[in-house]
């Protein structure tokens, strides 16, 4: 399973970074972050290209009466929105007309179809994202197309529409799938697990069709998506790109970065910790356990290990940004095994040395508060017993 940038804001010089790093990656841009007046999207896509990366371009039209100030200036906003638009006609296709000009500008490798937030899954949802696809497949039949699946947090946690998904999509005329999903009560870590059950179970769905399926707006709790044999997650920086929300596409949300705090990601513990408890284990001298392992090349963290007391070391947002998205890239490239089986069987050793360190810095004070994985190991271990009970035979047989 591969890491893919979720683009936010200040990113850019981050994707350059990781890109050249690694030597190869995907970063997924957003309109939203990128001007069209200074040709953001266009310039950033070529930097991206030139550090050994490839783009897509999420059209993030989940909902078109969307008013954040940057996403509104793009060419294929819709400028007058009617309900009319979705019926198909010449203003669809002129939409669509105008994200394919964007995409071939930016030398994406493919195309994200636009697809509506979805309340509820019913006929109605289901006739537009089928109509916006019948469309596109007339103007993007160039390059590969992931059809955006957008879906409310309730609706995620009910078998029946996650099962009217599965079902309809088998006849549409698409190559893969671009899962946003909205994580109930603005959870960062969701604790609800039959959401996060019913998830696997849509992703494997879609990943037995034989299509590719990218899991957007992502965070570390998502490395079980691996049992669900999908192609890639997306994260990045800021929360409000490794969790959607609605929210973020509207001129309301602060973009400002100042009053937020730096967070250290021990990989071993699935937890993230903020500045002062590392202080705490310092005193308590367990501070290098919770050091990342060298398999994971993230020299970004090195400092705050080498002797002194966290606090008092240079530690930037954008080490601590650099950390996380190195560290999760390793977890995923390695979450993957050769069979069902294996890859549930690492799932449960990473859960089960997770619990084991954090009781560890639990017993000192050392707690991760609201980014603590403690009360989250369960979530995903029943998440993935769900999946086994209800798709592990036919994902056993199917595994490639």
């Amino acid at each position: 399973m591969e890491l893919y940038l979720q683009f936010g804001y200040g990113m850019k010089e981050h994707c350059k970074y990781l890109l050249s790093k690694w030597g190869k990656g995907t970063v997924i841009l957003s309109p939203r972050d990128l001007d069209p007046d200074k040709n953001q999207l266009i310039r950033f896509s070529e930097e991206f290209i030139k550090c050994n990366g490839a783009v897509l371009i999420d059209p993030q039209l989940f909902n078109p009466r969307a008013n954040h100030h940057t996403l509104t200036k793009h060419a294929y906003w819709p400028t007058d929105y009617v309900t009319g638009l979705w019926t198909g006609g010449s203003a669809l296709n002129s939409l669509l007309e105008e994200i394919y000009q964007l995409n071939s500008e930016a030398n994406s490798i493919g195309y994200i179809i636009p697809g509506l937030y979805c309340e509820r899954v019913d006929d109605n949802w289901l006739a537009v994202q089928e109509t916006i696809i019948d469309a596109s497949s007339n103007i993007m039949n160039d390059k590969e197309r992931l059809a955006t699946i957008c879906l409310s947090a309730e609706s995620i946690r009910f078998e029946d529409q996650i099962e009217n998904i599965i079902n309809r999509t088998e006849e549409w005329d698409i190559d893969g799938y671009y899962i946003v999903p909205e994580h109930p009560g603005n959870q960062y870590l969701v604790e609800d697990p039959l959401w996060l059950a019913n998830l696997l179970i849509l992703c494997s769905g879609l990943k037995l069709q034989g299509k590719k399926v990218i899991v957007g707006y992502s965070n570390h709790q998502m490395l079980c998506l691996a049992t669900t044999n999908i192609d890639a997650i997306a994260s990045g920086t800021w929360l409000n790109v490794r969790s959607f929300s609605l929210s973020k596409f509207h001129d309301s949300e602060d973009d400002d970065p100042s009053r937020r705090a730096k967070w250290y990601y021990c990989p071993q513990a699935m937890s993230e910790y903020k500045i002062p408890f590392l202080d705490l284990a310092y005193r308590a001298k367990i501070l290098d356990q919770m050091a990342p392992d060298r398999l994971f090349h993230s020299n970004t963290s090195d400092v705050l290990f080498a002797g002194a007391q966290p606090s008092t070391v240079n530690y930037s947002e954008g080490d601590s940004f650099r950390h996380y998205l190195t560290c999760l890239q390793y977890q995923c490239a390695h979450s993957k095994r050769s069979t069902f089986r294996e890859t549930v069987d690492a799932q449960a050793i990473m859960l089960e040395t997770a619990e084991r360190f954090i009781k560890t810095f639990h017993r000192y004070g050392v707690r991760g508060q609201d980014r603590d994985f403690f009360n989250i190991i369960d979530v995903n271990r029943a998440a993935i017993t769900m999946l086994e009970e209800v798709r592990g035979f036919v994902l056993e047989r199917e595994w490639e």
